[in-house]
């Protein structure tokens, strides 16, 4: 995995200024409870329901709120249902967000999600999305979501 520029320079500083691969810097600055809450952000539970793929954890009420909506589609609900904001895996205002992170992370959830769900699903296939907003700095709208395509046609 390439290192985000807007981290080049701190991860060059370590070892003397030699600098450190992305890996040991990980396990230099991580914790272990931290990488189990990770986990459950890049590898998340998803379950069957009524047709759609959701989130293990889902809001039923939720669910049946986005479906009561006019002229929404099983793919937009799902598609709302299964969204993350990428800026939302930190708290609000953690001052290292940047685009080329945001980026770098809203392409590795879309490969995840693929795969994931792929995998979970092989006979349910899915549509995964990368969401960059038309303003580009715009940092907290940016997400990924993903629907069934058996859901495209509207129904």
């Amino acid at each position: 995995m390439d290192i985000p520029i807007s981290m080049k320079t701190e991860i060059a500083a370590w070892n003397r200024g030699a600098g450190i691969d992305l890996q040991s810097w990980t396990g230099i600055e991580g914790r272990f409870a931290l990488a189990v809450g990770y986990g459950s952000i890049f590898w998340p539970e998803f379950v069957e329901f009524d047709g759609y793929i959701l989130p293990k954890r889902f809001s039923e009420a939720a669910l049946r709120a986005y479906e009561s909506r006019e002229g929404t589609t099983r793919k937009s609900v799902e598609c709302v249902m299964n969204h993350l904001h990428i800026a939302d895996i930190q708290y609000y205002g953690c001052p290292d967000i940047s685009k080329d992170k945001i980026l770098l992370l809203g392409n590795l959830f879309k490969e995840i999600y693929e795969a994931k769900l792929k995998w979970q699903f092989p006979d349910r296939p899915c549509e995964i999305e990368f969401y960059i907003p038309t303003d580009e700095d715009d940092l907290i709208e940016y997400q990924v979501s993903f629907w069934q395509r058996c859901h495209e046609s509207g129904e």
